[in-house]
């Protein structure tokens, strides 16, 4: 039995252009192809892009994923078992810190003029202001923090909306791009991360220096780890290189 491309990319929730790019990598090449060229991909080329999701989905990077599963000397059945290990721990600290926010939640007071209800309708799962006192002691002093204060006082509902939308389509490109195996210091990577940088700058003067500060924030930080990472496992450090790559760019 085997199965087409695009069988295989609705199987597993992939895009076609996905399972080209792993094939022209050498990753997942598949076993057959019909008479026409077109792949065909049988059993054990599924189990193989099962074992690749798995890791891509733990933050692996697929060159690393390559040699993990070329090793002659670790069974499907080992890699089943570390793919276990690591989900679990991975579970259990996201459990920590769900009741860690939903305690802060309960504990701090919402001081925006936005209600609750249209707060939580704006942001989800995440309070801005869990963090509002610790940015004014850490850059309280700063000319751009000061900036930011002055031209978000007035915000409404609808800008918020706006902004949130905003990031929220930004950090997808980004995930698309890492889900894809686009490099991070790719010209696409690093345009996506020139358009987060303007977007960042509708608040105050994001300098490429401060930009890159915000990328290693994004891996420093577990907190702001933990909101890249369950956007697509692996981000806050692909958007910290493309960040970075981008400011090198324009040096």
């Amino acid at each position: 039995m085997s199965y087409s491309v695009g069988q295989v990319a609705s199987f597993a929730g992939v895009t076609v252009r996905t399972l080209h790019h792993y094939d022209e990598i050498g990753l997942l090449a598949p076993s057959e192809r019909n008479h026409a060229g077109h792949r065909r991909y049988g059993e054990d080329d599924l189990d193989r892009l099962q074992q690749i999701l798995f890791y891509r989905e733990l933050g692996f990077p697929l060159d690393e994923i390559a040699v993990l599963l070329d090793d002659p000397d670790v069974n499907p059945q080992e890699h089943l078992r570390r793919q276990h290990d690591l989900l679990s721990a991975r579970i259990g600290k996201l459990q920590k810190m769900a009741a860690a926010v939903e305690h802060a939640m309960e504990a701090r007071r919402m001081n925006v003029r936005l209600t609750p209800e249209e707060k939580f309708e704006v942001f989800g799962d995440f309070d801005p202001d869990a963090y509002a006192e610790e940015a004014r002691e850490r850059w309280g002093g700063c000319e751009a923090y000061k900036e930011s204060e002055r031209r978000t006082a007035s915000y409404t509902k609808d800008d918020w909306k706006r902004l949130t939308a905003g990031f929220d389509a930004i950090h997808r490109k980004m995930a698309d791009l890492l889900e894809q195996g686009v490099a991070a210091d790719s010209a696409a990577a690093m345009d996506v991360a020139e358009e987060h940088r303007q977007f960042i700058s509708q608040g105050y003067d994001c300098t490429y220096e401060i930009h890159t500060g915000l990328g290693d924030m994004y891996v420093a930080d577990e907190r702001f780890t933990a909101t890249y990472e369950a956007i697509r496992p692996g981000l806050a450090v692909y958007m910290r290189d493309a960040m970075l790559a981008n400011a090198v760019r324009h040096s």
